[in-house]
């Protein structure tokens, strides 16, 4: 199996690069674009800049559930995703030609569409590759990216901001959209060669190697990861809906992304430092580099335990404790600080749609459009977001931190009913286990634990099926 990790592993590489570190680039660039005149181009006021940011959700968010619909039911991802990433990368570039509000706003619509394919979809896409306590770690690569291009972003845009204004006799706030959109529509082509499909049709794996692939999953939970012929991408919609667990999880992304919402006006936060645009910029990549490793070894924990519920809110409390030093001082140092913790508060969500995954985990059509649920309906916490970090509030953002305390807090407890929810269902598996334990089945436990040398609970353990993670 090392052979197919290494190989899917840097399928995720791309995938990464391509899905996460454009997208979020481009929020960033929006917010970095502020700092150097596109508001005084456009003509923006406060409320419709904060307009041009929520704009994007609202074809953002709806359309990742039938974007994941499409991802169960289609052969070739691969062919799929990028295609998505190149519109979004000639939709960027053209955010850069806009003259006015309406333009803007008609880019923002527009780079929604093939942005629901990124994130939801890849995740679902690794669900297809990993077993439960395999993909934290893989999927916190990938959300790396994400995090990481928010460092990026920011060092991108302090040196095209710079150094390109006035090139050609193009601003510098457009140049940004300009570079970053080729770049995107570059890497997009490549991932055409580079990104996997499904297990049973991925095109450069042996048929020996793609039934390992196949029989992994079946072992970790215990049936094939495979739709029947019954199992459509509508049925598996509304068997989705009618888990109580999903619209749970929805409510519960939809308030923790309320209370993460600084990260579209994070280059906005870094200028209350005071200092000048190009050093704002600057100090505001070290934050998203130490959440991106920070990602990565609470992802890993999370694998080696099994624990779900701790790694996720975990980061959210770091989070709620950045926001009261926030509001507790003005120093340049503490308010630094604030934004290391606020920063990592997002290694929480990179496990978000993990433990959707890992809660939901057949038939696939069923995952597919849970993933969809949970991440597109928690994408309107981003949405209110965009209102609720109002140029009024700063320099201090007391209220923003107010309000961001109060939903990571209700997040978490949302997230507790969640745990508690599959702790009550692992004890009606362990149940239905016993009562099925009866007769000749239980004397061939009993009989390979004396041989063992252990306790009959012991062996019981050994031989223990499917169990929620939580």
């Amino acid at each position: 199996m090392n052979y197919i990790d290494v190989s899917i592993s840097v399928d995720v590489a791309v995938e990464r690069d391509s899905q996460s570190i454009s997208p979020a680039q481009q929020r960033t660039a929006v917010t970095a674009a502020r700092l150097k005149g596109l508001e005084q181009d456009l003509g923006l006021s406060d409320i419709q800049y904060s307009a041009v940011l929520a704009i994007l959700y609202v074809s953002y968010t709806p359309a990742q559930i039938p974007s994941n619909m499409i991802l169960n039911r289609i052969s070739r991802p691969s062919y799929y995703i990028p295609f998505c990433v190149v519109i979004w990368g000639v939709t960027s570039a053209l955010t850069g030609v806009t003259r006015n509000f309406a333009g803007i706003m008609a880019a923002r619509v527009f780079i929604g569409l093939p942005e629901a394919a990124f994130y939801p979809g890849a995740i679902y896409l690794l669900s297809r590759w990993y077993t439960r306590k395999e993909l934290a770690f893989r999927s916190a690569i990938l959300y790396g990216g994400l995090l990481i291009s928010n460092a990026f972003g920011s060092l991108m845009a302090a040196g095209i901001l710079s150094h390109m204004e006035g090139k050609m006799g193009i601003r510098a706030w457009r140049w940004l959209f300009y570079i970053e959109g080729a770049i995107t529509v570059a890497i997009g082509i490549l991932a055409i060669f580079l990104l996997p499909d499904y297990p049973h049709n991925t095109r450069w794996l042996s048929p020996a190697q793609r039934r390992l692939a196949q029989v992994r999953l079946a072992e970790d939970a215990g049936e094939a990861d495979e739709d029947v012929a019954t199992d459509s991408a509508l049925k598996g919609l509304v068997m989705a809906i009618k888990d109580p667990k999903v619209p749970i999880f929805a409510v519960m992304t939809c308030s923790q992304l309320l209370g993460l919402g600084f990260v579209n006006f994070f280059p906005t936060i870094a200028g209350t430092l005071g200092f000048s645009t190009t050093v704002t910029l600057l100090l505001a990549a070290p934050p998203w580099i130490v959440a991106t490793a920070v990602c990565c070894i609470n992802a890993w924990n999370a694998d080696r335990t099994g624990e779900r519920f701790f790694h996720v809110c975990g980061p959210w409390w770091g989070v709620i404790l950045g926001y009261i030093i926030g509001v507790s001082t003005m120093s340049i140092a503490g308010r630094y600080v604030a934004m290391f913790l606020m920063a990592c508060g997002y290694c929480g969500f990179a496990l978000t749609a993990v433990w959707v995954s890992n809660a939901v985990p057949r038939p696939p059509a069923k995952r597919a459009a849970a993933i969809g649920i949970v991440n597109g309906f928690g994408n309107l916490g981003n949405l209110i977001s965009s209102f609720v970090w109002k140029e009024e509030w700063s320099p201090d953002y007391h209220p923003s931190m107010y309000i961001g305390i109060a939903a990571l807090a209700f997040a978490t407890a949302l997230a507790t009913v969640i745990r508690y929810i599959l702790v009550q269902q692992n004890k009606r598996l362990e149940q239905e286990e016993l009562d099925n334990l009866k007769g000749a089945k239980r004397e061939r436990i009993e009989d390979a634990a004396r041989l063992e040398g252990i306790t009959f609970e012991e062996a019981l353990r050994r031989k223990k099926g499917f169990r929620y993670l939580y």
